[in-house]
């Protein structure tokens, strides 16, 4: 299906009347329309993550009932805005998605109208556990593992020992939701599926890095380390 449908359009006039050109902008993003959400949508969501007297809450609801669309196309780019917004918009919209106790529900999504609809089904289902994941961490941390500061002076470099204990599992648990997408070129077929691909990649390199710094601080304190752990067999 190329274009927007019926559907889309009025499902936009709606959010227009009610006044709502946040909800508006997220309808127009996650369209019928076999693409990527169009970047000018996204810009408009991002920035409007910015102002303060735009709701956060009514945002993520409204991206969640677009994910609950039985379409594989509007749920993927419900997905893929989400996780852009997740990144790219200010730190209060994550902060929210992790402070909720449930997100994405779509571990049975299965679109049936097509050999597409099968095949991009299995990858939202992987891509929804990963952005779970990703403000589950977040939630742990009480960071994004995405934005902190890399190298020698970097968050996971100059984390203390207890806390380098409890944010290595949580950083392998996000990293390995993320290898799970498990995508290979031949599934790159649509423009839907090559932006969550694009944007995984990104965080891929930026949570290694964040791994690599937290082995390097780990190594540095292995002694340390030993000692904990005897201290915590000696209590038990």
């Amino acid at each position: 299906m190329s274009g927007q449908t019926l559907t889309d359009r009025i499902a936009a006039a709606q959010y227009s009347l009610t006044g709502s050109e946040v909800a508006r902008a997220v309808c127009k993003a996650t369209t019928h329309e076999v693409m990527a959400p169009k970047k000018k949508h996204l810009e408009y969501l991002i920035q409007a993550t910015q102002e303060s007297n735009v709701n956060i809450p009514q945002m993520a609801d409204t991206l969640f009932e677009r994910a609950g669309n039985a379409s594989w196309i509007v749920v993927f780019k419900a997905l893929v805005t989400t996780h852009h917004l997740m990144v790219h918009g200010n730190e209060r919209f994550i902060q929210y998605l992790a402070s909720r106790n449930t997100l994405f529900n779509l571990s049975n999504f299965l679109d049936k109208t097509g050999s597409h609809g099968y095949d991009m089904s299995t990858f939202i289902r992987r891509y929804s556990r990963y952005l779970n994941e990703k403000a589950f961490a977040y939630r742990q941390m009480a960071f994004d593992f995405g934005r902190v500061k890399k190298g020698a002076e970097g968050v996971m470099r100059t984390m203390s020992t207890d806390k380098l204990l409890k944010g290595m599992p949580t950083l392998q648990s996000q990293i390995d939701a993320l290898l799970e997408f498990d995508v290979h070129p031949k599934d790159l077929v649509n423009g839907v599926i090559n932006a969550a691909f694009l944007l995984l990649f990104k965080d891929l390199i930026k949570l290694y890095a964040c791994y690599n710094d937290g082995i390097i601080n780990l190594l540095g304190k292995s002694q340390e380390v030993y000692e904990c752990f005897e201290i915590s067999k000696s209590l038990v």
